[in-house]
C-alpha cells in the first residue's frame, strides 16, 4: 500500500432523490435545500446511482456555470460495507495525470514526459488518455525497452461482489480503443489502465454480460501484449487514495 493521495475540493453531504436526462441528478442536501447537480457520467452507473443513497457534492463560484453542483461521489452497500465510489467521469484522467507525473506506477518502468490528449490510430482521429516516454533514449536506442507508452484510462464502478467490472454497457468506442491500441503492438508499449473508483473490490475482469465483444478483444489484446493495470483507489469525501492493483481474472 503506499501513502499517495489525490485531494478533493470541498465537498457537501446529501442525498441522491434521482438522476435523469443522464446529465442531472436531483439532491436533497444536509440543510434540507433539494439542488440539481450536474451529473459528469455519461454511462448508465449500474448500481451507483440508487436513490436515498447518501452522496457528496462539490460547489463551483463560477457564474458562468449554470448548475452550480456537481455529483461527487455516492455511497453503496454491495459488500456489507458502506462504500464511497467516484462517479465523476471527468476526474479520473486527473488523478491519474497526476499520479503519472509522480511515477507511482513501477509497472510502466522510466519515464520523463507525459502527454496527454495525442492523436494516434490508423485513421489519425483518435486521441490516447496518456502517451508516456523519454526523448533522450529514444534518439540513441531504438530498442524494446525504450519504447513509447499509450495509455488509455477507462473509470470502473460496476462490481459483482469484490469483482470489478468494465464496461457496465455495450461501448463501441471501448471496443475501438482496444482495436486502435493492439495495432501499436509491438513497436509500442500499450497499456489499458482501470481506474477501479471504489475500495472495496479486490479483483478486475471484463464485463462480458454487458458487452461480450469487449471482454473477447481484450483478451486478444493481452494475447498480443496489451498491459493491464487494474488499479484500486480507496475514496472518501477528503482524497483518493491508491491501493495498489487488483488481481485479474480473465
Amino acid at each position: 500500500m503506499t501513502d499517495w493521495f489525490y485531494p478533493y475540493p470541498t465537498l457537501y453531504p446529501g442525498i441522491l432523490l434521482k438522476r435523469y436526462k443522464r446529465f442531472l441528478a436531483d439532491v436533497e442536501l444536509a440543510s434540507g435545500e433539494i439542488v440539481t447537480a450536474h451529473c459528469p457520467n455519461t454511462g448508465p452507473m449500474t448500481g451507483v446511482c440508487t436513490p436515498g443513497s447518501a452522496v457528496q457534492v462539490s460547489h463551483s463560484n463560477n457564474p458562468k456555470r449554470k448548475l452550480p453542483y456537481t455529483l461527487e461521489l455516492i455511497q453503496v452497500n454491495d459488500n456489507h460495507e458502506p462504500t464511497w465510489v467516484g462517479v465523476n467521469t471527468a476526474l479520473p484522467n486527473k488523478v491519474v495525470k497526476s499520479a503519472l507525473e509522480q511515477h507511482l506506477f513501477p509497472e510502466l518502468g522510466n519515464y520523463s514526459q507525459v502527454k496527454g490528449e495525442v492523436v494516434y490510430g490508423q485513421d489519425r482521429k483518435s486521441r490516447v488518455d496518456f502517451c508516456l516516454y523519454s526523448p533522450e533514449t529514444e534518439t540513441h536506442s531504438s530498442g524494446l525497452e525504450n519504447r513509447k507508452i499509450y495509455l488509455e484510462v477507462k473509470n470502473t464502478t460496476w462490481c459483482n461482489g469484490k469483482l470489478a467490472l468494465f464496461p457496465d454497457t455495450e461501448t463501441t468506442r471501448g471496443q475501438k480503443h482496444l482495436r486502435e491500441l493492439m495495432a501499436l503492438l509491438p513497436t509500442s508499449r500499450a497499456v489499458m489502465f482501470y481506474f477501479i473508483n471504489r475500495g472495496d473490490c479486490t479483483e478486475f475482469a471484463p464485463g462480458d454480460t454487458t458487452d461480450p465483444l469487449y471482454g473477447k478483444l481484450l483478451r486478444e489484446a493481452i494475447a498480443l501484449g496489451l498491459e493491464v493495470l487494474p488499479c484500486r483507489f480507496k475514496i472518501s469525501p477528503r482524497e483518493i487514495r491508491y491501493l495498489g492493483l487488483a488481481q485479474i481474472r480473465i
